[in-house]
């Protein structure tokens, strides 16, 4: 690289020239200068301020990921590409159907797309739709090739089942988590992913949260920064970009952007200290990408959702919080921003606000057509446009590799492995069997039916309950009055139909009894996932958010923030005194005994 000298220090270095010629043009018979002379008076090399390479030219810097090398080259490529197609490299847009979108990834430069389970029916086709673009949409970088996968109810695409992000919160062990979520990088690798939209860095206020709830790892702001980092660094190691959300948190707001425009009412101090706080520690680690959500938030821009908010994006987030990596907002096609404004505008909004990446705008194309006009109109610069692309591009060259995958054992025993250090039991004992030879599975079908290979595998004996006959199941509706009859002939027909009801509940309640009777003293083990009630039985389990154990009677309380087989194994064995749980909670629930024998 050329070097130059500042103006100040030109004067001496031209001094230094003419004294070293005439030196060596008198022969007046002195010696030569010394070595150690010559190098005390020749000016250091950080005396002479390199020129400044493409990247910094731009206001890039390393820091956050990429080296500067590695930014350079993506500015020199950015820079190669006309403004459509650097518009369209900042859109990472969604697709229908299972075949892979290489026409429109091609046709409009997307920077990407992302897969949801509509476009994924196995693992072996997603796997190859994503090989399809890798070869069909040569680029001299990796394609944005997404997927939202958290873990716990948010897993688009067929691959090892995780538990929901707070079992890291309850087991609070950054290490494991590291290493779990390496794994599950490198399996997403492995099928062609090159960037996860995880993890979640948002607090949670508790059941008036309902949005977040168990995708974060806690209500504590440093338990959640403890752990995003740490599920970051792992699906780095992994090989895929982490993008955590949702900036500046979505964790305490009770409304759902994906419906509405959540208000949200905390001040600026409140929020530097609980919502912001993740990001911020995320910011100082390093980490290289964050996702902007779409809130109202009222102490820094009122009635703008803040993925369009250059005081939150540029302001909060790269000024304050001195974040310099790449900025994907959420969905542009949610309620929070479609309802009143119009697509193609959102579009230039989100990025004079800082972003880098326009995540699923309802129409790409107009989207794109948007950015080009933008920069023809003097709205956007084309250099605003090669830095987010440079960013982008940057970060895939330093994260993405050919991923191989990892065995799919490796993949479950390190699920199982999250899952038994994050089991908590809040009521009962704390050690040794908490049910008897036999157990009948109750509430959640989808849990129940996963539960029962776990428990038959311990030895426990599996007793079924029996769905009641639909004639004694099903209550026929209060007859209503048809048109003419008589007031009294109507009466007759709902005395008849009290009648039929009065034996209809009679009936089953005998067939209840007999039931009850036929499946005996076996420990009634009743499941409430994601959205149930309370919960009753000799053992209540919540395999989302805890929070429905506290208004539980039952004798044994446990947690296990998830009902993938992993978890249920690991429930097994502490119900059968087989191992202890070590599980604490991760978020503040009065009403129950304790937060968790770990403790």
């Amino acid at each position: 690289m050329a070097r130059m000298s500042s103006p100040i220090l030109r004067p001496r270095v031209a001094a230094l020239v003419v004294a070293l010629l005439l030196s060596a043009c008198t022969g007046d018979g002195t010696e030569p200068a010394s070595e150690e002379s010559e190098a005390a008076a020749s000016p250091s090399a950080t005396d002479v301020p390199a020129e400044p390479g493409p990247a910094e030219e731009i206001g890039l810097v390393e820091g956050w990921g990429p080296s500067q090398a590695q930014l350079d080259r993506a500015v020199r490529q950015a820079r190669r590409l006309t403004v459509p197609e650097l518009a369209g490299q900042l859109i990472v847009a969604s697709w229908s159907g299972t075949r892979a979108p290489v026409r429109m990834v091609r046709d409009l430069h997307l920077g990407g797309v992302i897969a949801f389970s509509e476009n994924a029916t196995s693992a072996q086709q997603i796997a190859m739709v994503n090989r399809s673009l890798r070869r069909r949409v040569p680029r001299p970088w990796p394609l944005f090739v997404g997927v939202d996968q958290e873990g716990g109810i948010v897993e688009r695409v067929a691959t090892t089942p995780f538990p929901a992000f707070m079992s890291t919160g309850a087991a609070r062990d950054g290490d494991l988590t590291t290493r779990v979520f390496r794994r599950y990088g490198a399996e997403l690798a492995g099928l062609g992913f090159t960037v996860d939209l995880a993890p979640v860095a948002d607090v949670t206020t508790g059941p008036a949260d309902p949005t977040i709830g168990s995708r974060s790892p806690g209500s504590d702001p440093r338990l959640v920064a403890e752990h995003a980092e740490a599920a970051a660094s792992g699906l780095t190691a992994g090989g895929v970009v982490p993008v955590l959300k949702h900036f500046p948190g979505h964790g305490s707001v009770p409304a759902d952007s994906h419906l509405t425009l959540p208000v949200q009412e905390r001040s600026l101090r409140q929020l530097r200290r609980a919502d912001l706080a993740p990001f911020a520690a995320a910011v100082e680690a390093g980490l290289p990408a964050v996702m902007t959500g779409h809130l109202d938030v009222r102490a820094v821009a009122p009635r703008v959702p803040s993925s369009l908010s250059r005081k939150v994006v540029t302001g909060l987030l790269r000024e304050e919080l001195g974040f310099e990596g790449l900025v994907v907002t959420d969905s542009l096609q949610m309620a929070a921003v479609t309802r009143r404004r119009d697509p193609a505008a959102v579009a230039v909004q989100a990025i004079r606000a800082g972003n880098d990446v326009l995540l699923m705008p309802p129409d790409p194309a107009a989207a794109r057509l948007a950015l080009v006009r933008a920069v023809r109109r003097g709205t956007l610069t084309r250099t605003r446009l090669v830095q987010s692309a440079a960013r982008q591009i940057a970060l895939l060259l330093h994260t993405v590799r050919d991923g191989r995958g990892v065995p799919a054992g490796s993949s479950r025993a390190a699920s199982r492995e999250l899952s038994a250090a994050a089991v908590t039991v809040v009521a009962g004992p704390c050690e040794g069997r908490l049910v008897g030879d036999a157990v009948v599975p109750l509430g959640d079908p989808g849990t129940a039916r996963a539960f029962i290979p776990a428990a038959r595998a311990a030895g426990l004996e599996v007793r079924v309950p029996r769905r009641p006959p639909d004639r004694l199941a099903d209550a026929r509706p209060r007859p209503e009055r048809r048109a003419g009859e008589s007031r009294a002939d109507h009466r007759d027909r709902v005395r008849r139909w009290q009648r039929q009801e009065r034996r209809r509940r009679e009936a089953l309640a005998a067939w209840q009894a007999d039931e009850e009777e036929r499946l005996g003293d076996a420990a009634r083990v009743a499941f409430a996932g994601y959205g149930d009630g309370p919960v009753t039985g000799d053992v209540a389990v919540a395999t989302d958010t805890p929070y429905v154990l506290a208004s539980s009677r039952a004798r044994v309380r446990v947690a296990t923030y998830g009902a993938t087989p992993g978890a249920m194994s690991a429930l097994v064995d502490v119900l059968t005194g087989q191992a202890t749980a070590p599980g604490r909670l991760p978020v503040h629930m009065p009403g129950v005994p304790r937060a968790g024998c770990g403790v």
